[in-house]
């Protein structure tokens, strides 16, 4: 039996960015990955949940959900939802003179849902963009500045996966994705949590079959390749943030994790190919 995940490509082609209406026929979709971008979907109506990365959010709008490259999801939405796809390529960024907006899309890529407190302004500059996708390239970057810093304006509290319970492995989860200092040992985060780490290893195992050592690499991997995709940080200050003492502990591990180092991920000319294998 496969165990391949479907790919999906909706940036047509070669296009850098790419804009459309949210489709209100979408309501059931199978898990799958997209074909190498960072993909932003805005809704203004809808009810359900999406699913990224096996993590379940309440579809809530107005509401900003990101999906990023390496990222795995679907949809399984009661009502019909209604707004905005944004696609975004590497090439776009690599090609920004915009520093600012380069850091806006940056922060945006570290969230998976992001709630919004309003929509009416929203909803208009999504429409401007709409209309100037294929216009002058410094028209579709000032036009998105605005719209991704309105939004963050807007942003409500973090949004936690609608999780079966309150246990110690959803709190672990909790601390590593609500933007605490990024740290590389399981006894860091036991102690955070008032546990030991043989208790959280256990929760972990119980709950994902997974040790919590796991959990955390896997957590890692993901911010490192994140870092690397949508940030202009050097692999010295990357590995810094990811609570590496020396650079080259950190190439190493990427390279032991990947098969590829940082700059080799970061360079390589199919850098956005997905790995197939589910």
């Amino acid at each position: 039996m496969s165990t391949r995940l479907p790919v999906k490509d909706k940036s047509g082609g070669k296009a850098s960015i790419k804009i459309t209406r949210f489709k209100p026929a979408i309501r059931h979709t199978d898990p799958h990955r997209h074909n190498g971008y960072l993909e932003m979907i805005f809704l203004t109506a809808g009810a359900g949940v999406h699913v990224i990365d096996g993590r379940r959010y309440a579809v809530g709008p107005p509401v900003l959900f990101v999906v990023r490259k390496d990222q795995v999801h679907c949809w399984e939405l009661s009502t019909p939802g209604e707004g905005y796809v944004l696609i975004i390529r590497r090439e776009f960024v690599e090609g920004l003179t915009d520093g600012r907006l380069r850091s806006l899309i940056a922060s945006v890529s570290a969230y998976s849902c992001v709630p919004l407190t309003g929509n009416a302004s929203v909803d208009r500059l999504w429409t401007v963009l709409l209309d100037e996708t294929d216009g002058a390239p410094e028209i579709v970057e000032t036009v998105l500045t605005a719209l991704l810093a309105k939004m963050m304006s807007l942003a409500g509290p973090a949004v936690k996966p609608i999780r079966e319970s309150g246990g110690l492995y959803e709190q672990y989860l909790h601390l590593l994705e609500n933007g605490h200092a990024m740290k590389r040992t399981v006894e860091h985060y036991a102690s955070l949590l008032h546990t030991t780490p043989q208790n959280l290893n256990n929760a972990c195992r119980k709950a994902a079959d997974r040790a919590a050592a796991g959990v955390l690499g896997d957590f890692l991997m993901g911010e490192a390749k994140r870092l690397l995709l949508y940030t202009s940080g050097t692999v010295a200050e990357i590995s810094f943030s990811l609570d590496f003492k020396d650079p080259s502990h950190f190439i190493k591990y990427f390279k032991r994790a990947t098969g590829l180092t940082p700059q080799a991920f970061r360079k390589m000319p199919d850098f956005f190919q997905i790995d197939h294998q589910g």
